[in-house]
């Protein structure tokens, strides 16, 4: 697995609402993600946030409600949210993971870490939130990318991932000759 070093490269900014209704890009199950991309090959893209986390919402309600990035999202991967603290079950590669020590009484605030968090979400031992987990077809994690991204920061990751250029050449080789797709609004 390959840590990028993108974590450090981006600072969480303000809080906004975060607001599922309505998102554009077509959120699915883990496992649901996990069955299509062995049908097609697309890897995964999985959201990992928590209802408590500001840069988590800023990351919902900007970046993922621009529509540029929405589009190359659902075109380019099975986009899964994740919620790093929910008490559902969830079957990752055949294996059920729980939160077991998800606390009802504080649903919507800080609780009990769910155990997939923690086998999909750290770096370098640690996990924050927001988290983007980039996963290959087979659901091996690729790396997962700490940290709020605006639209135009997160562009030249999801093209890494999406289009298969991390099989090729290191992230700051690429980063360096990226040129954005972006077009003007």
């Amino acid at each position: 697995m390959r840590t990028l070093g993108l974590a450090l490269a981006f600072v969480p900014a303000f809080l906004a609402a975060q607001d599922h209704a309505g998102q554009k890009v077509h959120w699915t199950t883990l496992e649901e993600a996990q069955a299509a991309a062995k049908k097609d090959g697309k890897p995964l893209l999985i959201d990992v946030y928590t209802a408590w986390c500001g840069p988590c919402k800023l990351l919902s309600s900007n970046t993922f409600m621009d529509q540029q990035t929405a589009d190359y999202i659902n075109a380019h991967f099975h986009p899964v949210k994740f919620d790093a603290e929910g008490p559902d079950p969830v079957t990752y590669n055949g294996r059920v993971y729980e939160n077991k020590g998800y606390d009802p009484a504080r649903k919507g605030s800080r609780n009990g870490t769910h155990d997939l968090t923690m086998a999909i979400a750290p770096v370098n031992g640690r996990v924050a939130y927001p988290t983007v987990v980039y996963m290959d077809m087979n659901g091996n994690v690729l790396a997962p990318v700490q940290g709020y991204l605006t639209p135009e920061q997160i562009e030249p990751v999801l093209v890494y991932f999406g289009e298969g250029v991390h099989e090729k050449q290191e992230f700051p080789d690429f980063h360096q000759a990226f040129v954005s797709r972006r077009k003007a609004p």
